[in-house]
Protein backbone atom coordinates (compact mmCIF):
# COMPACT_ATOMS: atom_id res chain seq x y z
CA UNK A 1 0.00 0.00 0.00
CA UNK A 2 1.80 3.36 -1.34
CA UNK A 3 0.82 6.74 -1.30
CA UNK A 4 1.00 9.11 -4.23
CA UNK A 5 4.24 11.35 -5.42
CA UNK A 6 1.52 14.02 -5.99
CA UNK A 7 -2.07 13.46 -4.77
CA UNK A 8 -5.05 13.97 -6.99
CA UNK A 9 -7.06 17.05 -6.30
CA UNK A 10 -9.87 15.39 -4.11
CA UNK A 11 -7.07 13.74 -1.82
CA UNK A 12 -6.58 14.49 1.54
CA UNK A 13 -2.84 15.24 2.61
CA UNK A 14 -1.87 14.38 6.40
CA UNK A 15 0.67 17.20 6.96
CA UNK A 16 2.23 15.45 10.04
CA UNK A 17 1.77 11.77 11.08
CA UNK A 18 4.76 10.12 13.00
CA UNK A 19 4.26 6.36 10.83
CA UNK A 20 7.16 5.43 12.17
CA UNK A 21 5.89 5.33 15.94
CA UNK A 22 6.29 2.27 17.99
CA UNK A 23 2.35 2.68 19.23
CA UNK A 24 1.88 2.19 15.30
CA UNK A 25 4.16 -0.07 15.01
CA UNK A 26 2.22 -4.04 15.40
CA UNK A 27 -0.16 -2.94 12.48
CA UNK A 28 1.82 0.11 10.31
CA UNK A 29 0.67 -1.78 6.99
CA UNK A 30 -3.02 -1.65 8.14
CA UNK A 31 -2.46 2.02 9.50
CA UNK A 32 -1.17 2.82 5.84
CA UNK A 33 -4.13 0.69 4.05
CA UNK A 34 -7.14 2.51 6.16
CA UNK A 35 -5.74 5.70 5.46
CA UNK A 36 -5.83 5.47 1.51
CA UNK A 37 -9.20 3.79 2.05
CA UNK A 38 -10.34 6.96 3.90
CA UNK A 39 -8.95 8.79 0.80
CA UNK A 40 -5.29 10.11 2.33
CA UNK A 41 -3.43 10.32 -0.76
CA UNK A 42 -0.22 11.38 1.14
CA UNK A 43 1.41 11.67 4.53
CA UNK A 44 4.45 13.76 5.92
CA UNK A 45 6.59 11.70 8.20
CA UNK A 46 8.87 14.18 10.22
CA UNK A 47 11.83 12.37 12.69
CA UNK A 48 12.14 13.63 15.85
CA UNK A 49 15.85 12.51 16.33
CA UNK A 50 18.72 11.22 14.66
CA UNK A 51 18.72 8.13 15.86
CA UNK A 52 15.32 7.89 13.23
CA UNK A 53 16.31 9.18 10.59
CA UNK A 54 16.92 5.99 9.41
CA UNK A 55 13.27 4.82 10.16
CA UNK A 56 11.63 7.47 8.63
CA UNK A 57 13.82 6.46 5.56
CA UNK A 58 11.95 3.26 5.93
CA UNK A 59 8.60 4.21 5.89
CA UNK A 60 9.56 6.26 2.84
CA UNK A 61 10.78 3.21 0.57
CA UNK A 62 7.65 0.75 1.90
CA UNK A 63 4.99 3.81 1.29
CA UNK A 64 6.05 6.52 -0.71
CA UNK A 65 5.52 8.89 1.87
CA UNK A 66 7.19 12.18 1.84
CA UNK A 67 9.73 12.55 5.24
CA UNK A 68 11.27 15.35 6.82
CA UNK A 69 14.69 14.96 9.50
CA UNK A 70 14.89 17.31 12.62
CA UNK A 71 15.65 17.07 16.01
CA UNK A 72 12.53 17.79 18.26
CA UNK A 73 13.20 19.76 21.28
CA UNK A 74 11.53 17.58 23.20
CA UNK A 75 14.09 15.05 22.74
CA UNK A 76 16.63 17.89 24.03
CA UNK A 77 18.65 15.19 26.20
CA UNK A 78 18.63 12.96 23.29
CA UNK A 79 20.81 15.34 20.66
CA UNK A 80 24.17 15.86 20.65
CA UNK A 81 26.31 18.08 18.87
CA UNK A 82 27.35 16.16 15.96
CA UNK A 83 23.58 15.40 15.19
CA UNK A 84 23.67 18.80 13.63
CA UNK A 85 26.10 17.70 11.08
CA UNK A 86 24.52 14.51 10.68
CA UNK A 87 21.41 16.16 9.99
CA UNK A 88 23.43 18.61 7.04
CA UNK A 89 24.23 15.02 5.99
CA UNK A 90 20.88 13.35 5.46
CA UNK A 91 19.25 16.91 4.21
CA UNK A 92 22.19 17.14 1.54
CA UNK A 93 21.65 13.19 0.39
CA UNK A 94 18.22 12.04 1.09
CA UNK A 95 15.76 14.73 -0.74
CA UNK A 96 13.07 15.09 2.04
CA UNK A 97 9.87 17.40 1.71
CA UNK A 98 11.39 20.00 5.03
CA UNK A 99 13.39 20.18 8.19
CA UNK A 100 11.43 18.70 11.03
CA UNK A 101 10.17 18.66 13.31
CA UNK A 102 11.89 21.50 14.77
CA UNK A 103 11.15 24.27 17.00
CA UNK A 104 10.49 25.05 20.68
CA UNK A 105 8.53 23.87 23.67
CA UNK A 106 8.46 25.81 26.63
CA UNK A 107 5.40 23.72 28.43
CA UNK A 108 8.19 21.74 30.13
CA UNK A 109 9.97 23.26 32.89
CA UNK A 110 12.80 20.53 32.30
CA UNK A 111 13.83 21.84 28.39
CA UNK A 112 16.52 24.26 28.67
CA UNK A 113 15.21 26.97 26.87
CA UNK A 114 18.93 28.49 25.94
CA UNK A 115 20.19 25.21 24.11
CA UNK A 116 16.35 24.20 22.74
CA UNK A 117 16.85 28.22 20.43
CA UNK A 118 20.67 27.10 19.84
CA UNK A 119 19.73 24.06 18.18
CA UNK A 120 16.23 25.79 16.53
CA UNK A 121 18.85 28.29 15.11
CA UNK A 122 21.04 26.05 14.14
CA UNK A 123 18.64 24.00 12.19
CA UNK A 124 16.98 26.81 10.95
CA UNK A 125 20.33 27.46 9.10
CA UNK A 126 20.41 24.16 7.77
CA UNK A 127 16.93 24.54 6.15
CA UNK A 128 18.06 27.85 4.54
CA UNK A 129 21.41 26.59 3.35
CA UNK A 130 19.64 23.15 1.73
CA UNK A 131 16.28 25.81 0.59
CA UNK A 132 13.65 23.55 2.39
CA UNK A 133 10.64 24.51 4.22
CA UNK A 134 10.43 23.60 7.98
CA UNK A 135 7.92 21.61 10.06
CA UNK A 136 7.38 23.70 13.05
CA UNK A 137 7.03 22.61 17.30
CA UNK A 138 5.45 25.83 18.79
CA UNK A 139 4.47 25.07 22.27
CA UNK A 140 3.81 27.77 24.47
CA UNK A 141 6.68 29.27 22.05
CA UNK A 142 4.71 31.26 19.24
CA UNK A 143 6.57 34.45 19.29
CA UNK A 144 9.85 33.27 20.15
CA UNK A 145 9.96 30.66 17.39
CA UNK A 146 8.80 33.45 14.76
CA UNK A 147 11.29 35.84 16.17
CA UNK A 148 14.14 33.10 14.57
CA UNK A 149 11.88 32.82 11.26
CA UNK A 150 12.08 36.84 11.02
CA UNK A 151 16.22 36.41 11.78
CA UNK A 152 16.94 33.62 9.98
CA UNK A 153 14.61 34.92 6.46
CA UNK A 154 12.51 31.23 6.90
CA UNK A 155 9.25 31.91 4.88
CA UNK A 156 8.19 28.43 4.24
CA UNK A 157 6.63 26.02 6.13
CA UNK A 158 3.72 24.70 8.65
CA UNK A 159 3.17 25.77 12.31
CA UNK A 160 2.50 22.04 13.51
CA UNK A 161 -0.56 21.71 16.11
CA UNK A 162 -0.81 25.68 15.94
CA UNK A 163 -2.60 26.51 19.49
CA UNK A 164 -1.87 30.11 19.53
CA UNK A 165 -4.09 33.54 19.58
CA UNK A 166 -5.14 34.93 16.27
CA UNK A 167 -2.96 37.45 16.32
CA UNK A 168 0.14 34.96 16.28
CA UNK A 169 -1.38 33.41 13.66
CA UNK A 170 -1.70 36.63 11.94
CA UNK A 171 1.94 36.53 12.33
CA UNK A 172 2.72 33.34 10.86
CA UNK A 173 0.70 33.61 8.02
CA UNK A 174 2.50 37.29 6.90
CA UNK A 175 5.80 35.03 7.47
CA UNK A 176 4.17 32.91 4.73
CA UNK A 177 3.57 30.05 6.92
CA UNK A 178 0.40 27.56 6.90
CA UNK A 179 -1.40 26.44 10.38
CA UNK A 180 -2.05 23.03 11.10
CA UNK A 181 -5.41 22.07 12.47
CA UNK A 182 -6.41 18.36 13.84
CA UNK A 183 -7.66 16.04 16.32
CA UNK A 184 -7.22 19.23 19.22
CA UNK A 185 -10.16 21.23 16.47
CA UNK A 186 -12.60 18.32 16.88
CA UNK A 187 -13.14 18.89 21.04
CA UNK A 188 -16.42 21.30 21.50
CA UNK A 189 -14.53 22.44 24.92
CA UNK A 190 -11.50 23.99 22.19
CA UNK A 191 -13.27 27.11 21.26
CA UNK A 192 -10.49 29.41 20.59
CA UNK A 193 -8.89 26.42 18.18
CA UNK A 194 -12.40 26.45 16.39
CA UNK A 195 -12.69 29.71 16.10
CA UNK A 196 -9.39 29.77 14.55
CA UNK A 197 -10.18 27.08 12.10
CA UNK A 198 -13.42 28.96 11.26
CA UNK A 199 -12.39 32.15 10.70
CA UNK A 200 -8.67 32.17 9.07
CA UNK A 201 -8.41 32.46 5.55
CA UNK A 202 -8.93 29.13 4.54
CA UNK A 203 -5.34 29.47 2.79
CA UNK A 204 -3.68 29.50 5.67
CA UNK A 205 -5.05 26.17 6.95
CA UNK A 206 -3.53 22.47 6.27
CA UNK A 207 -4.97 19.62 8.08
CA UNK A 208 -2.91 16.92 9.97
CA UNK A 209 -3.25 14.09 12.78
CA UNK A 210 0.35 14.11 14.91
CA UNK A 211 -0.58 10.25 14.75
CA UNK A 212 -0.72 8.33 16.70
CA UNK A 213 -0.59 11.91 19.44
CA UNK A 214 -3.80 14.15 19.43
CA UNK A 215 -6.52 11.84 19.44
CA UNK A 216 -9.84 13.58 18.69
CA UNK A 217 -12.47 13.88 21.05
CA UNK A 218 -14.67 11.32 19.62
CA UNK A 219 -11.62 8.43 19.64
CA UNK A 220 -9.95 9.41 22.95
CA UNK A 221 -9.14 4.99 23.38
CA UNK A 222 -6.86 4.73 21.02
CA UNK A 223 -3.47 5.95 19.26
CA UNK A 224 -4.55 8.30 16.33
CA UNK A 225 -4.45 7.74 12.74
CA UNK A 226 -4.36 9.63 9.68
CA UNK A 227 -7.74 7.85 8.12
CA UNK A 228 -8.76 10.13 10.89
CA UNK A 229 -8.40 13.05 8.51
CA UNK A 230 -11.61 12.02 6.57
CA UNK A 231 -13.73 12.85 9.77
CA UNK A 232 -11.27 15.96 10.76
CA UNK A 233 -12.17 17.80 7.31
CA UNK A 234 -15.81 17.04 7.67
CA UNK A 235 -15.27 18.67 11.09
CA UNK A 236 -13.56 21.88 9.62
CA UNK A 237 -16.16 22.08 6.76
CA UNK A 238 -18.76 22.15 9.41
CA UNK A 239 -17.10 24.92 11.41
CA UNK A 240 -16.27 26.96 8.63
CA UNK A 241 -20.15 26.24 6.94
CA UNK A 242 -18.64 25.22 3.42
CA UNK A 243 -18.58 21.91 1.60
CA UNK A 244 -16.33 19.21 1.74
CA UNK A 245 -15.29 18.74 -1.82
CA UNK A 246 -13.66 22.25 -2.14
CA UNK A 247 -12.44 22.29 1.13
CA UNK A 248 -10.37 19.28 0.03
CA UNK A 249 -8.92 21.15 -2.91
CA UNK A 250 -7.99 23.82 -1.52
CA UNK A 251 -6.43 21.95 1.60
CA UNK A 252 -4.16 19.76 -0.71
CA UNK A 253 -3.48 22.72 -3.10
CA UNK A 254 -2.19 24.96 0.83
CA UNK A 255 -0.13 21.82 2.16
CA UNK A 256 1.61 21.68 -1.53
CA UNK A 257 2.95 25.29 -1.27
CA UNK A 258 3.62 24.83 2.44
CA UNK A 259 6.00 22.35 0.85
CA UNK A 260 7.20 24.05 -1.71
CA UNK A 261 5.58 21.21 -4.10
CA UNK A 262 3.06 23.03 -6.15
Amino acid sequence: MRFDTLPAEDCLIDSHCHLDAPELAPDVDGVAARARAAGVGQLLVPAVMAGTFDDVLAMRERYGCWIAFGLHPIYLDRHLDEHLALLDEYLARHAPAAVGEIGLDFYLPELEPARQETLLVEQLKLARKHSLPVVLHVRRSVDRVLKYLREQKIECGIAHAFNGSEQQAQAFIRQGFKLGFGGAMTYSGSRRIRALAATLPLSSLVLETDAPDIRPEYAQDAPNEPFQLARFVEVLAELRGIQTAPLRRALRNNTLAALALN
